[in-house]
Formats: C-alpha cells, structure tokens, sequence
C-alpha cells in the first residue's frame, strides 16, 4: 500500500534559464505520464475537498485526479470540461497557490498537491492525442444570447450558454478572440496555439465570433437587444491601462504594458523576422509594477534585448505576482529594485527617455488592501539609466460600452454595477462579469463570475 503523504511534490521540467532568454517559446516543459501519475498518487481523495470550494468554477478536483491515477487521461479532461472549457489556458496562467491548492489539506504540513500541473498535463495529452471529444447539445430554445467580448469571461459564459440551448454570438473588438489570453499574456508563458486550439473548441460546439466588431461604435447594446437577441453578457475586461501621473509620461519610449505585449502578441513581433513586425527594441527597460503583467513585460523586454529592471513601491512579500512569475524573472536575470517607487520621468532635447527618477520607499500601517502602505523616504531619490519605462500598475475598464448604453449603471471606477448574486446590471436583459465588473483580476475569478451570469441568463430566458 502506497503511503500517499511521503511522495513528494513532483517538480515541473523547465528549459534552463541561460536558453528560454534567446526565444519566446514556452518556459516550462510539462509533466510526463509517469510524473503526472506519480502527482495524482499524492491526492488523499477526501470526502469533503475543500479544494473544489477553492475553485472559482468548481472543477471536480478529486474526480480528474483520480483519473489520472488510473491512466484515463481522456476521462480526466471530459471531467475537468464538465465546468472549465480552458483547462490548458487555466493549468498554465492561473493562480492555484493562492486558490485550489491553498485548501489541499497536504498544504498544511507540506505542499499541496498540483492541480494546476495535472490540469495541464490532461489538456496538453487529449490535444496531442486529436482526441478532444464534444459534449451532446439539447435542442435549440429558439433564444439568442450575445456576448461582448471574447476572453476567459465570454468564452466561458458562450460555451455554458450554448450548452444550454441557447443560440450564442460573440462580438470582439479586436482582430483575433481570446482577450487577454491572446493580445496580454506572453507567447513564453501561454503560447498562442493553444489559445486558438480552445477558441477553435468554442466553435466547433456552434458558437459564431464576429471580430473586428467594437460594441458602441458598430452597434450598441440597445440595438443588439433590438435585432433579435434576447440577453447581453458584457464580459469587455479592463483594457484600459493607469498610468502615474508624474511628469515626463508622454515621452517617446513610455508605454503602458497593454501596448506593450499587444504588439509583442497581437502583431507577432515575438516571431521577428518571420513576421515583419520588428519589437520594440530597448538597451535599459524599467518596468513599474509587482504583478504579474509586470513580469510578463519585465521578461519580454529582456527577451527583445533589454537590460531589465523592475521597480515595485512595496517590498518582495506584498508582490501581487506568483511566486513562479517572479521566481523566473530572477532567475533570468531582471534586476529587482523593491521598496521604490518612481518620481519622474527625464527625457533629452529630441523628448526621448533618458531617465527615470525614484524615491526609495518604507512600510508603514495596513492600507484598505490590508498590505503596508508604502511611504516615502525624504531625500533619497536616485535616477535609473533607461531608454524604455513600461507602466504596468493595472487598467480600467474601456468606458464605450457605458457611455452608449442608457440605463446601465457603473460605479466611480467604470466598472459596471450588477446584482451580486446573478450578475445582471441595471438594465434589464444585460449581464456582465469579469473584470468589467471586478476590475482587472484573474482569468479564473472572470470565468467563475461567466459561469454565474449564464445560469442567471438562462434563467431569465426561461421567465
């Protein structure tokens, strides 16, 4: 009888450091079958798995794990696609420290086991294999359902939508779906391929996407509702980026992160020259920001050439990074300057970026996020040698859907108002989720909140 608890966490193969700086390709290599079994032994199979409560879509954790055990990888992701339709995005980008994992009754005396490699590593074989299997649909309810937004939040409530019988469009501003998945997160990270493999899935269950398709400005929500469709899910994000607001930010060679890994994604200078669209080339890069979109940045300039430099106000332990974001931005050699935080911004006579002007930092009390709030030591400001600064310290949500929809409501930060338990707005008929409504957070939290809003949508088309 195998004694679960003395296995030891299985460690994730990765390309070394010293190689994965030169490219784009994707930094750790997955679990094999014999490593993915062995992790899934380590699973006690509790009766009551506070995993699952952990998760925001509530995936069957013990159910795919124990598939795994038995070598029914296929099974194990027909478990995982009961509730999750982006197990390879989720296994990849998502953060299980903080969510499934943190409830593994192993994480109380060691490491919990982990879920979000074995969901990987499912996704990964049922691709690989051309295996990916389509759930029976039930007859069409004759409802039209449009969806405004194609990423984790639009995918996810379509597909649970489509599932239900409902007709579902998908209306996305940009040229390619996939949101955040595909214009934000790095090809390193979550390549781009696979992406289209679970958006190609979306498809194939019968929902339509119609790209280039800027809900406000081609149509409104009011004449979506008035053409023939019955519900609205708005699931637009938060792709409207924050800046400083110290001098110097409209210099040549400052950018938000969004445009930053837009152009890096989207125009797919990550494959120069295999496409033309050159990156943007810097000799000193400072990022300004802990989480993991300044990571993605901090690492993709260093991959397009830069000296690279983070620049966080608060110290290591208050990051909102994972652990392995920062953990690998070490180890390719980002230099980290903690407890800083910018000033200004100095440029030369042509109005290019020459500088960067900080202060250093202290911890004080407790702020509302219930981090210490970082205050500012006199007199100990220093400038940083830079010709690119990438901004990178959250977004808002684009106002254009608000400002051409009577009747629907937001709060002081853009984000739309909704009834917390169903997720429907103000204005009847129209629901929305994800980071339209929490402001920008997890690709998880906004697939958890879709998941919600359809069940209140099919709901309210049963009325």
């Amino acid at each position: 009888m195998v004694d679960r608890k003395k296995i030891p966490r299985q460690a994730m193969p990765e390309r070394p450091a010293e190689e994965r700086v030169k490219d784009y390709k994707e930094v750790p290599r997955g679990y094999t079958k014999e490593l993915a079994v062995q992790e899934a032994l380590r699973c006690l199979q509790c009766k009551n798995p506070k995993c699952v409560q952990g998760c925001p879509v509530g995936i069957d954790i013990p159910g795919f794990i124990k598939r795994i055990e038995e070598g029914k990888f296929i099974e194990a992701a027909l478990k995982i696609k009961e509730t999750n339709i982006l197990p390879a995005v989720c296994g990849r980008v998502c953060p299980q420290e903080d969510q499934c994992e943190k409830e593994c009754i192993l994480a109380l005396k060691g490491e919990a086991v982990a879920i979000g490699r074995l969901e990987r590593f499912v996704a990964d074989y049922e691709r690989a294999q051309g295996m990916v299997a389509l759930p029976s649909l039930p007859p069409s309810t004759g409802k039209k359902v449009g969806v405004i937004g194609a990423g984790p939040a639009g995918l996810t409530a379509a597909a649970d939508l489509i599932k239900m019988g409902h007709s579902v469009t998908i209306f996305e501003a940009l040229h390619e779906p996939g949101g955040v998945l595909t214009y934000g997160i790095p090809e390193f990270r979550l390549p781009k391929a696979i992406v289209e493999a679970e958006v190609d899935y979306l498809k194939k269950l019968g929902v339509t996407i119609k790209t280039d398709y800027v809900i406000g400005y081609v149509k409104t929500v009011d004449e979506l509702l008035d053409s023939g469709y019955d519900a609205i899910f708005i699931g637009s994000g938060a792709g409207l980026p924050s800046f400083m607001g110290i001098p110097g930010e409209n210099l040549v060679g400052v950018y938000s992160a969004n445009e930053y890994l837009t152009r890096s994604n989207l125009m797919k200078s990550f494959r120069f020259p295999e496409y033309e669209t050159p990156p943007i080339r810097s000799n000193n890069a400072v990022v300004v920001g802990g989480g993991n979109v300044a990571m993605d940045a901090a690492r993709s300039a260093l991959r397009n050439g830069a000296k690279t430099t983070v620049v966080y106000r608060r110290s290591r332990t208050e990051m909102p990074a994972r652990i392995e974001e920062i953990h690998h931005a070490e180890e390719e050699g980002i230099d980290f300057r903690l407890l800083t935080n910018p000033v200004r911004i100095i440029g030369n006579e042509s109005g290019r970026v020459t500088h960067i002007e900080c202060v250093r930092m202290e911890l004080g009390e407790p702020d509302s996020s219930g981090r210490r709030r970082p205050l500012a030591i006199n007199g100990s400001e220093f400038s940083i040698a830079c010709d690119t600064v990438i901004v990178a310290i959250g977004n808002r949500p684009n106002p254009i859907i608000a400002r051409t929809t009577p009747g629907l409501e937001t709060t002081k930060w853009g984000t739309i108002k909704v009834n917390e338990e169903t997720l429907e707005t103000t204005k009847k008929g129209v629901f929305a989720g994800g980071d339209i409504v929490t402001g920008a957070a997890t690709v998880i939290l906004a697939m958890g909140q879709a998941r919600i809003a359809a069940r209140s949508i099919d709901a309210y088309l049963h009325q």
